[in-house]
Parts: C-alpha cells; sequence; structure tokens
C-alpha cells in the first residue's frame, strides 16, 4: 500500500537522514569490514548505496534507462564523502512536488517496464532504511529510527513477496527469516529483508 505522496516524501527524507547518520561517522580503518549484505564489505555497501542514490536521482531527471549510471565497483578515493553528497543529490530529486507523476525507468528491476514515482521513491525509502541498519552494525553501532518510519517501512515489508527473486546472487534483499512471537518492530522488519537482528552473532549466512 503506497503511502500519501506528501507523507512519503517526509518518510523518504527520514529514511535517507538515518543513512547518513549511520555513514558519517565511519572511518577509513572501518571499510573492509563485514557487513550484513552477502559478499559486500562496507565500502562496497557504501558504493552500491551511492550509486542507488545517483541512479534514482537520474531516474527521477527521466535519465534513469542509462545502465551505465547503475554500475558499482568504482575505487574510491574517499567512500563516506561521495555517499553524503550522493545523499543530498536524491533527496532533493525526489523533493520535487511533481515526482509522483514521472514516470521513472529502473534498469536494474526492469528493462521492460517503467515505475511511477510513488513506487521509485517507496522502493529507495525501504532500499535506504535496511541499508543504513546494514551500515551502523557493520561499524558496531546500533539504529533508532523513530517508531513511525519503523511501522511504515514494516507495513511495505509484509507486502513484498517472498519469490525466487530474493535467493539470486547479488539480491539485495534475502529470504525472510523466522522471528520469535512478540518481537519488536524493527526486528520484525528486518527478518522479512533477510537480516537476523542479532548479527554478526547470528548471521543467515553461516
Amino acid at each position: 500500500m503506497l503511502m500519501h505522496m506528501e507523507t512519503l516524501q517526509n518518510a523518504h527524507v527520514r529514511a535517507v537522514d538515518l543513512t547518513v547518520d549511520a555513514v558519517r561517522p565511519i572511518t577509513t580503518d572501518q571499510l573492509a569490514r563485514r557487513t550484513p549484505c552477502a559478499d559486500w564489505n562496507l565500502a562496497e555497501l557504501l558504493d552500491h548505496m551511492t550509486v542507488q542514490n545517483h541512479g534514482f536521482a537520474a531516474a527521477a531527471a527521466g535519465a534513469g534507462a542509462d545502465e551505465d549510471l547503475w554500475r558499482t565497483g568504482a575505487a574510491r578515493e574517499d567512500p563516506v564523502s561521495d555517499y553524503l553528497k550522493s545523499a543530498r543529490v536524491v533527496t532533493a530529486a525526489f523533493a520535487a512536488p511533481d515526482v509522483a507523476d514521472r514516470s521513472f525507468s529502473l534498469p536494474e528491476l526492469s528493462r521492460d517496464q517503467e515505475f511511477a514515482g510513488s513506487q521509485a521513491m517507496t522502493m529507495h525509502m525501504v532500499d535506504s532504511f535496511v541499508h543504513a541498519w546494514d551500515v551502523a552494525r557493520a561499524a558496531g553501532r546500533g539504529l533508532d529510527p523513530d517508531p513511525e518510519l519503523i511501522d511504515r517501512t514494516l507495513s511495505i515489508a509484509e507486502q513484498i513477496p517472498d519469490d525466487e527473486a530474493r535467493r539470486r546472487p547479488g539480491a539485495p534483499f534475502g529470504p525472510p527469516l523466522a522471528v520469535p512471537a512478540g518481537a519488536p518492530p524493527l526486528d520484525r522488519l528486518l527478518a522479512l529483508f533477510g537480516r537476523s537482528p542479532a548479527w554478526p552473532n547470528e548471521d543467515p549466512r553461516t
């Protein structure tokens, strides 16, 4: 269920702000640390997040079909600074009042269809929320999102199907994990995206 656009834009900003808060304290010696994202260390995760921000911003401007925009693997001299700059770019792109009415080309998801602005923003919001947690945990810190943002993101997570795409190499979100009855909303949200809330002590990859 998609939110009202003004509410969605606000939630999107808050999710990107979570990533900024998680990324800003990262130090150079932490960049080689493993993360909850399979096969990515922290530098590689920041590269992915930076590329996604620029890709979604370009898509908002009608240029998302250029697949070169979505390529990762750059040897970044300052991954933290690059990410923080990209966060400002994507936030500004999604602040446009008519962004909901635009069509987004997102070739990573489909080369055959375009997506409504509200769909694109919802996807980027969810991606930002989860990756903020990934970054924070990789750096040995926690994440403290506001309860409303957790609830909104959880309601979206509950609607994402558990299909074969989530089991392919490089999938952003793995198959959902079981959580104990009565688990807090953040734990349930993380489990729905294949993250163990206790990571790295309980890593679904091992």
